[in-house]
C-alpha cells in the first residue's frame, strides 16, 4: 500500500471513529467497536509516517489528501 494512501485512510478512519465514540459515552455504553476503528486508522497512519522517507510534516498533509484524491477521481 502507498504511503500516501494509507495516511489519508488512517485520517479518514480515525475521523469517522470520533463521533462514534462520543455517541458511546453519552449513552453510558463501552465504546468497543468506534475504539477498534481508531486503533486501525492510528494504525495506518502510524504505518505511513514509519514507510514514508523523511515522515510528514503538518503542511504537507492537505497536498498528501488531494494528490490522493486525484488519484482516483481525476
Amino acid at each position: 500500500m502507498d504511503s500516501d494512501l494509507a495516511l489519508v485512510l488512517g485520517i479518514f478512519l480515525a475521523a469517522l471513529s470520533v463521533p462514534s465514540i462520543l455517541a458511546g459515552l453519552s449513552e453510558n455504553r463501552p465504546p468497543r467497536s468506534s475504539g477498534l476503528l481508531l486503533l486501525v486508522g492510528v494504525g495506518c497512519m502510524a504505518f505511513a509516517i514509519l514507510s514514508h522517507p523523511g515522515g510528514y510534516r503538518l503542511e504537507q498533509i492537505p497536498d498528501v489528501f488531494f494528490s490522493v484524491l486525484g488519484r482516483f477521481f481525476g
